[in-house]
C-alpha cells in the first residue's frame, strides 16, 4: 500500500453525500426535522452540500469545534463502525482525512468499501504532512491490516497503523528533527535548513529535513563547517592557554575533535606552527595599524629570559596612553639574543625593535627588569647608545628605570636575610606543630591556657614569595609565648626562638609590612600611572632613613641593609618621581615641597630646585616641538610672533595715552606659559575616585602642550609587573623558559609569546 495522497483521502465526490446507507445526490436536501436512517451523521438544521457542512446546530452527535481543530479524540462515528481522524476542521470546511479506514477504503454506511474519488477540483485542497517528505507507507508482510512508516534515510521502520486504529506522526517527526536518524546526525548541514531541504557540505544532494518554519523544534544547529575557521580557533586556543602545539599529535584529542565535528582534519605540529604565525601575523599589523595613530611617546620595559641552552631570550613591551587618554601595555618583541645579560644585547634588541614598530623617533624612557646589582652598567650603556640614535628628552635625565615591584622585592630580600636563622626555626617548629593532629590540640591548649587573644592561624611559607614569609612570621609573633611553653611540655620539641630572636623578627615584621602595604596600594590600581608610585616612595625612604639612625641597635641593623637598596633607587629614579606626582592638579610641586623638607631637612630646597628646573626645561622640549591644530586653535585669530596680547584699538574716549600704557605693558610683560599657569593654579581637591587621566582628557584644550609632556610622563611603566602577575616574586633579574618553549624555533616562540598578549584585547579573538 502506497503513500497517502490526496485521492486517498477523499470521503464522496463533488456532487454527492451519504444519507445513512445511501448516496444521494447535492440537489437533494435532508429537512431540519428529518432522520436520515438510523445511522444518520448529520443532524438537526445541517445540510451536507457537495463536500461541506453548511449551518447546523450540531455536528457529529456531541463533539465540538475548538478554533481550528476538532476536540473529541481522534475518531468520528459513521454508521456503525469508528473511522480514525487526524485532520483538522478549518472554518466551515471539513477538510480530508489523512487516513481512512486502512487509507484507501472510505466508510460507506455499514460496510468498509473501497474508494478511488478525486478530490473536487474547486475547492482547497488539504496541505500534505511534511513528515511524508523521509517517510514511506509499506504494508506489513502476512498482514493486511497493520502498516509500517519507512525512513527513506535510514530505512529504520515505525509503527503507523494497526487496523482502524492509526499511530499518528508525532514519533515520526522527532526521527526526523531531534537528530535520531543516524543518516541525518552523521550529516553536517552547509546551508541553512529551508521548507524543501538542505543540501549538504559537499554539494552532493539534499538532504530532504524539516525547516524551522515547520517545526518549532530542530535538534540540529543551523552552523556551516568551515575547516580554515576552525584550525584559526584552535590556533588561538593553544596560544591563549599556553598548551604545547604537539597536542595535537595525542590520541585523546583527536578521538575528542573527532568526537565534535568527524570532518575536521587535525593539523600536524608544522601546520600548526604555520597557523600560529599567521594569527600572529594578523595581530601585529592590527597593533601596527593602532600605533601609527599613536598621539604621543612610547615607554618600554625590558626583561631578560634564560633556558636550559646558552641562548637567551629578551622581551620588549611598549606602554602608551592612546588618545582617549588610557593606559595600554603590549608586548611588542620576544627575541632570542646570543648572551641576554651582556652589555650589548639590550641596546641591539631595541635598535631592531624601534623601527619594526616606528617607534624610533618616539622612545621617553626604559624601565629595566633586572638585577639591580647590574644596574648601572645596563643604565650607562642603553644611555649612551640610543641617545645618539634617538630624540632622548631631557638628555637622558628620565631615560632609564628601575623596576620599582623588584626594588621592594630586593628589600624584602635583604629583611629576610638578616633573620634567616629565626625564619628556619619558626618554620621547623610550625612544621613539628603540624604534623600530627595531638600536636596541634596540645598547642591550641596551650594557647587557651596562655589566654592568647589572636585568631590567626600558624601557616608555612612559599619560600619564592615573601608576602607568604612576612604572614608567616606576623602569625607566629602573636603565639610566641605558646612556642616557649610547648618546648618545656614536649621533650620532641626544641626549635623556640630566644626572647631577643623574637625581638628581630618583630623589628623585621615591621619592616616588611611596609613594604607589603606599598605593593598592595601598587597592585589596588589596574593600570597605575606613573604619579602613584612617588606617594610610595618616598615614604619609604623616610622611614628608612630615620630607622639606620635608631638607638635600638636591633632595629638599626635590620633596616642598614634594607634602606642601602632603596636608597640607591631613590637616588636614581627620585627626579622622574617628582616630575610625575608635578604632573597631578592634586599636588604639583607643594607635594615636592613637603616631603622632601622631610628627608633632606635643611637641604631641601635645592634638592626642589632641581626637579622644578628639570619640569620647565622638559616642558621648553616640548613648546619647540610643532603642536597639531584643534578647533580651539583654529578658530584663534593669527599671533603676531611674540604672544603680545592684541590691544582694542581706542574708542575715541580720550584715553590714548592709557592705550598705549597697555601696549607696553603687553610687550615688556609676555604672558605666562602653560605650564606657570597650571602650576600657580589652585590645586584641584583630593577626592577618592580622581581620574588624572580624565582630568587631563578634560584640559587638554587649555593645556595643548602641557598635556602632550603630562601624557608621555604618565604613561612610564614606573614597574614591569603586569596585571595578573605576583608582585612579591622573590626572584629578581632574569626568568627562566621551559624546556618545550626552549626547543622551538625563535620565530615561533616570539608568536607564541606576543600573540597572546595581544588576543584578548583584538576585536579578532572572539
Amino acid at each position: 500500500m502506497g503513500e497517502p495522497n490526496g485521492n486517498d483521502n477523499a470521503m464522496v465526490h463533488d456532487g454527492e453525500m451519504i444519507i445513512g446507507n445511501e448516496m444521494i445526490h447535492d440537489s437533494e436536501m435532508v429537512h431540519s426535522s428529518g432522520m436520515i436512517d438510523g445511522d444518520d451523521m448529520v443532524q438537526e438544521t445541517k445540510m451536507v452540500h457537495g463536500d461541506r457542512i453548511i449551518q447546523g446546530s450540531g455536528l457529529f452527535n456531541d463533539e465540538m469545534i475548538h478554533g481550528d481543530e476538532m476536540v473529541h479524540g481522534s475518531e468520528m462515528i459513521h454508521g456503525n463502525d469508528i473511522i480514525q481522524v487526524n485532520d483538522m476542521i478549518h472554518s466551515n470546511e471539513m477538510v480530508q482525512v489523512n487516513d481512512m479506514a486502512n487509507g484507501d477504503e472510505m466508510a460507506h454506511g455499514n460496510e468498509l468499501v473501497s474508494a478511488d474519488v478525486c478530490p473536487p477540483t474547486s475547492r482547497r485542497r488539504k496541505k500534505k504532512s511534511p513528515v511524508w517528505e523521509h517517510f514511506t507507507i509499506e504494508p506489513v508482510p502476512g498482514d493486511k491490516q497493520c502498516q509500517r512508516a519507512c525512513c527513506n534515510l535510514c530505512k529504520g521502520t515505525f509503527a503507523y497503523s494497526s487496523g482502524p486504529k492509526i499511530a499518528g506522526t508525532s514519533h515520526l517527526k522527532r526521527h526526523i528533527t531531534h537528530g535520531s536518524c543516524p543518516v541525518i546526525k552523521s550529516q553536517d548541514m552547509k546551508v541553512a535548513l529551508s521548507s524543501a531541504g538542505v543540501t549538504d557540505n559537499d554539494g552532493e544532494g539534499t538532504i530532504g529535513r524539516p525547516s524551522k518554519r515547520r517545526y518549532r523544534h530542530t535538534g540540529f544547529a543551523n552552523a556551516t563547517f568551515d575547516q580554515d575557521h576552525s584550525s584559526l580557533y584552535l590556533a588561538k586556543l593553544l596560544i591563549l592557554h599556553d598548551y604545547r602545539l604537539d597536542i595535537v599529535q595525542q590520541p585523546a584529542f583527536a578521538a575528542f575533535i573527532e568526537s565534535l565535528q568527524p570532518r575536521f582534519r587535525v593539523a600536524d605540529i608544522d601546520t600548526m606552527e604555520v597557523d600560529v604565525y599567521a594569527v600572529y601575523q594578523k595581530e601585529k599589523d592590527n597593533l601596527l595599524q593602532a600605533l601609527s595613530t599613536l598621539p604621543g611617546r612610547m615607554s618600554l620595559t625590558i626583561g631578560l629570559w634564560t633556558t636550559s641552552q646558552t641562548l637567551g631570550y629578551v622581551s620588549l613591551a611598549g606602554q602608551f596612553i592612546d588618545t582617549e587618554w588610557k593606559v595600554h601595555r603590549r608586548m611588542l618583541n620576544f627575541m632570542m639574543v646570543s648572551s641576554p645579560h651582556s652589555q650589548n644585547a639590550l641596546t641591539e634588541a631595541i635598535s631592531r625593535c624601534l623601527p619594526d614598530w616606528g617607534m624610533k623617533e618616539k622612545l621617553f624612557a626604559i624601565t629595566l627588569d633586572n638585577d639591580c646589582s647590574s644596574h648601572d652598567i645596563y643604565s650607562a650603556n642603553l644611555r649612551d647608545d640610543l641617545s645618539s640614535k634617538n630624540d632622548i628628552m631631557l638628555k637622558g635625565q628620565l631615560f632609564v628605570v628601575r623596576c620599582y615591584a623588584r626594588i621592594l622585592n630586593a628589600a624584602a630580600q635583604d629583611v629576610i636575610a638578616s633573620i634567616h636563622g629565626v625564619i628556619y626555626s619558626i618554620r621547623e617548629s610550625i612544621k613539628f606543630i603540624k604534623a600530627s593532629h595531638s600536636r596541634e590540640e596540645k598547642f591550641a591548649e596551650i594557647a587557651l591556657q596562655l589566654e592568647i587573644p589572636s585568631t590567626k592561624t600558624l601557616c608555612l611559607d612559599v619560600t619564592t614569595q615573601w608576602n607568604t614569609t612576612y604572614l608567616m612570621l606576623l602569625a607566629a609573633l602573636d603565639y610566641k609565648q605558646a612556642f616557649t611553653q610547648l618546648e618545656t611540655c614536649d621533650d620532641n620539641y626544641n626549635e623556640a626562638p630566644s626572647a631577643e630572636d623574637w625581638k628581630r623578627v618583630e623589628a623585621a615584621s615591621n619592616y616588611l609590612k611596609l613594604l607589603y602595604d606599598s605593593a598592595h596600594s601598587i597592585m589596588a590600581v589596574t593600570n597605575p600611572t606613573s604619579d602613584i608610585f612617588f606617594h610610595e616612595a618616598w615614604k619609604l625612604q623616610l622611614e628608612l632613613a630615620n630607622a639606620t639612625a635608631h638607638e635600638d641597635p636591633v632595629i638599626s641593623s635590620i633596616a642598614k641593609d634594607m634602606h642601602e637598596s632603596f636608597d640607591k633607587y631613590w637616588k636614581d629614579c627620585n627626579l622622574l618621581l617628582a616630575a610625575a606626582v608635578a604632573m597631578d592638579p592634586r599636588f604639583k610641586m607643594k607635594l615636592v615641597e613637603f616631603s622632601y623638607s622631610k628627608i633632606y631637612g635643611v637641604d631641601a630646597a635645592k634638592y626642589v630646585k632641581v626637579v622644578n628646573d628639570s619640569v620647565h626645561e622638559l616642558y621648553k622640549e616640548y613648546v619647540a616641538q610643532p603642536l597639531p591644530l584643534t578647533p580651539a586653535y583654529v578658530e584663534q585669530p593669527a599671533s603676531n610672533g611674540n604672544n603680545s596680547q592684541a590691544i582694542p584699538p581706542s574708542t575715541g574716549d580720550g584715553l590714548v595715552d592709557f592705550d598705549m600704557y597697555l601696549s607696553e605693558i603687553a610687550t615688556t610683560q609676555p604672558s605666562k606659559s602653560e605650564l606657570e599657569q597650571y602650576l600657580e593654579e589652585s590645586l584641584t581637591p583630593r577626592v577618592q575616585e580622581f581620574d588624572i587621566l580624565n582630568w587631563w582628557k578634560v584640559n587638554t584644550l587649555r593645556f595643548p602642550t602641557l598635556s602632550k609632556m603630562a601624557r608621555d610622563i604618565l604613561a612610564i611603566p614606573m614597574s614591569t609587573v603586569t596585571t595578573g602577575s605576583s608582585i612579591f616574586s622573590a626572584g629578581t633579574g632574569s626568568r627562566m623558559l621551559d624546556d618545550y618553549r626552549s626547543s622551538l624555533r625563535p620565530e615561533i616562540v616570539e608568536a607564541l609569546v606576543c600573540a597572546k598578549d595581544w588576543l584578548p584585547h583584538s576585536a579578532t579573538a572572539s
